[in-house]
């Protein structure tokens, strides 16, 4: 509201009406795959399971059955092992659109408009019926939302506006967010883009084949649910000099109530198709028919999106369903990615539900990447959502393991074994695997989940698909050069556009080598050495603009093959100091 200017003198205001440009976006891990709903191709961070299903949903229903996808799985698993956030990207089949809804003045006509974040059929209420029993929306359910405006005062020009969950009553209201002092000027601070946020996000491709993110309108969404679509009638000025009304506006304030239509929502398109879902064991294990209602081309836009380091940095990224057998394209699209990134691994599956083992084997022996590992076999676990008892790929528990080792120790200690590489969540494994088994698993680059009696289930290996003898055919190896990597180059970009002098290169080694040392002490490193100096850095060297750097060292190994004698004595021996 204006301040009334009567007296004069000088009036200090402030207006926080800034937008900072965050930098990359920092996760645990990234995860793709089809969700009930959210938005379409666009990473979306969640910080726990229940922030998961506000924004992608869990469980939906078709007849008398309830069904879920395998990202829900992964996400509830990722949590359960200690996960803190989440980058989700919904992948989908065809095409979708938001639903919106046209909130009217006091002379009934369209003060402004809002959407639905979310995309997709899923998202519409009722338009056909204008009155319902105690408010209700006669399609409305758990996982779409409608509005409602509560309070609306032509003295100050401000309102109140309400997400209510779609199902709810008028008489029992499950309000999801409350925004209160809402105004349609546009020249003040709680003006309603700027408060709940009016940007659309689309993935756009390039010139060059490439996905980005474009962003259009002026604020970013501060809501969970909707945005603001448009402002019909923006009321500038409505509060006059004098502290008064203008009384050409009154009639243009959005009027209490939920509408003709309670506060529903409509016009989205795109609908989950239920009449043939392959879920869980049903995944395919060819490249023909469908993965959960989409193909493996579904998932090239998220992929994609996902390569941009300046804007997303992750540890892990994985895509449940997808498989060697029926998606080899995206899974070696995946395995670059990591590669081209250089801070994660590309946890993938070998293939689909009751695959012998040698099929297993051959077909992880067509990959060849260190930044990729793959487990095997399927797990069962008991859905959070339905309660059934389902198969999944191994890739909904791994990247729990990975977080968990990360707590509990560090990157460069092996997620595997009775220590840190438990799955508490898995009821079994899909296969019960004999040593000689577990052997011929490992030595084919692929990491056996075993079951032992009195200790439950774990992953017990950690091969990247590496196929060449190396450091690096080791995960714990490979996650300990992504953590160097990402912290000595956090270092070095300091160093741009800096003097190359002997005093830049010193201040690079003085917080280089007491890092190093760090890591040294928690067992990350046998030995390291840092050489910045004259040595790499010639007169030629320096005038072409270049500063080098050699940094040289040691990992830590594993003991991976525990060998213990025992030596049987006669009796009366003694034994040796």
């Amino acid at each position: 509201m204006a301040e009334a200017l009567i007296s004069p003198g000088v009036f200090l205001r402030e207006n926080d009406l800034t937008q900072i440009s965050q930098g990359p976006i920092t996760v645990g891990a990234a995860l793709m795959g089809p969700t009930v709903l959210g938005p379409i191709n666009i990473p979306t961070v969640v910080r726990s399971y229940s922030d998961f299903k506000s924004r992608f949903g869990a469980m939906f229903i078709t007849g008398c059955l309830n069904y879920e996808y395998l990202t829900s799985i992964a996400a509830y698993n990722y949590f359960q092992q200690g996960g803190d956030s989440l980058l989700v990207t919904r992948v989908v089949s065809g095409t979708y659109t938001a639903a919106t809804a046209s909130v009217v003045g006091y002379d009934g006509t369209a003060s402004f408009s809002l959407e639905t974040i979310s995309e997709g059929e899923i998202m519409n209420n009722d338009f056909s019926a204008s009155t319902a029993p105690q408010g209700a929306l006669p399609s409305g359910s758990a996982n779409n939302v409608r509005w409602e405006v509560t309070f609306s005062d032509t003295k100050s020009g401000q309102f109140t506006l309400l997400v209510r969950r779609g199902d709810d009553y008028d008489n029992q209201k499950t309000v999801l967010e409350t925004w209160s002092n809402l105004s349609l000027d546009p020249n003040t601070a709680n003006y309603i883009g700027y408060v709940i946020g009016d940007q659309k996000i689309v993935a756009t491709l390039d010139e060059n084949s490439n996905y980005y993110l474009n962003y259009s309108g002026s604020y970013q969404n501060k809501s969970r649910y909707i945005r603001v679509k448009s402002v019909d009638r923006p009321l500038p000025g409505y509060i006059d000099n004098q502290g008064r009304a203008n009384t050409a506006y009154t009639s243009s304030l959005p009027a209490t109530g939920s509408g003709t239509y309670n506060g529903a929502f409509g016009t989205a398109v795109g609908a989950i198709t239920t009449g043939s879902l392959n879920l869980f064991v049903d995944i395919p294990s060819s490249t023909t028919g469908n993965i959960q209602g989409v193909s493996g081309s579904d998932y090239d836009v998220a992929i994609s999106l996902l390569k941009s380091k300046d804007q997303f940095d992750f540890k892990t990224i994985t895509a449940p369903g997808l498989n060697m057998q029926n998606a080899d394209v995206q899974i070696n699209s995946l395995l670059r990615l990591a590669e081209e990134r250089g801070t994660c691994v590309a946890v993938v599956d070998p293939v689909a539900y009751g695959q012998g083992l040698t099929t297993v084997t051959n077909t992880a022996a067509l990959f060849d990447s260190s930044y990729g590992a793959s487990y095997w076999p399927w797990v069962q676990l008991r859905s959070q959502e339905t309660g059934k008892l389902l198969y999944c790929p191994a890739s909904t528990v791994i990247p729990g393991v990975y977080e968990y080792n990360d707590k509990v120790a560090a990157e460069w200690f092996a997620p595997a074994g009775l220590t840190r590489g438990g799955l508490s969540t898995v009821v079994q494994p899909e296969r019960r695997l004999i040593a000689s088994e577990r052997d011929t698993l490992y030595a084919n680059k692929v990491n056996p989940v075993a079951i032992f009696p009195g200790q439950g289930t774990a992953v017990y290996g950690q091969k990247t698909l590496q196929s060449k003898a190396s450091a690096l055919d080791r995960v714990n190896v490979r996650r300990l050069l992504i953590a160097l990597k990402r912290y000595i180059g956090q270092i070095a970009e300091t160093l741009v556009f800096e003097q190359n002098s002997m005093a830049t290169r010193n201040s690079f080694l003085s917080r280089v080598n007491p890092y190093l040392q760090y890591v040294q002490q928690q067992q990350g490193l046998y030995a390291f050495r840092v050489v910045m100096d004259e040595t790499n850095n010639s007169a030629e060297v320096i005038d072409r603009n270049q500063l080098v750097g050699a940094i040289y060292l040691q990992p830590t190994k594993t003991a991976e093959f525990v060998l213990l004698d025992f030596n049987i004595l006669p009796t009366g021996a003694t034994f040796g100091a």
